[in-house]
């Protein structure tokens, strides 16, 4: 091209770099026509491709969508079940309780009514409650605090009473004025107790 731009400013060029000039030209404008014809034709196939590739990923983020979509109606099911299942719990906890407690009311409402014919009838009938009452609760896990005789231990005692006396060792309980008692492992209330004091 330079060659060309050389001879329209007025110096001489030879017949064989016209033709050399004319066929690298040519060779020039048929590549650069081949570039423009494989232009579209690539950037069809990439837009193609894009397409292609944006269909997926809207469809996997579509299955992505509804599945948390239902992980979250099976986690709002299970929140409300578990509720229920917890406001039933505190509602209805005692009810097998007292359902084993109701013969044992069922004693007292007797053993109150015989006390006009025969008195005692009621002491008796009073003792065979309160067995009944000490094997439910026992079942159910109730346990009484050993008092009597033990060392005093003030995580299951409370002593409100001491007495001096040469009889005991020193901190011995000697009565027990209520009992106390366990839930399975767990203290409900300490024994209150009278303790050993030394005189000396």
């Amino acid at each position: 091209m330079d060659k060309l731009h050389d001879a329209a400013a007025g110096e001489h060029l030879s017949k064989e770099d016209l033709n050399k000039t004319d066929h690298q030209a040519i060779d020039d404008a048929e590549a650069f026509a081949g570039d423009v014809e494989a232009l579209p034709e690539e950037e069809s196939m990439n837009v193609e491709q894009l397409q292609d590739e944006l269909a997926k990923q809207i469809a996997k983020a579509e299955e992505y969508y509804n599945r948390l979509l239902r992980l979250q109606a099976d986690f709002d099911n299970y929140r409300k079940r578990t509720a229920k299942e917890k406001e039933d719990f505190v509602n209805y906890a005692a009810a097998s309780l007292c359902e084993e407690l109701l013969p044992v009311l069922d004693n007292f409402q007797l053993a109150l009514a015989a006390k006009e014919q025969d008195p005692s009838k009621v002491v008796e009938g009073v003792a065979m409650i309160n067995r009944q009452l000490q094997d439910i609760l026992h079942k159910e896990g109730l346990t009484p605090v050993k008092a009597v005789g033990e060392q005093f231990d003030p995580t299951r005692h409370e002593a409100v009473m001491q007495e001096i006396t040469d009889q005991y060792p020193e901190n011995t309980i000697i009565a027990e004025l209520r009992q106390g008692y366990y839930l399975k492992d767990k203290l409900l209330r300490p024994a209150m107790v009278k303790v050993a004091k030394s005189g000396n």
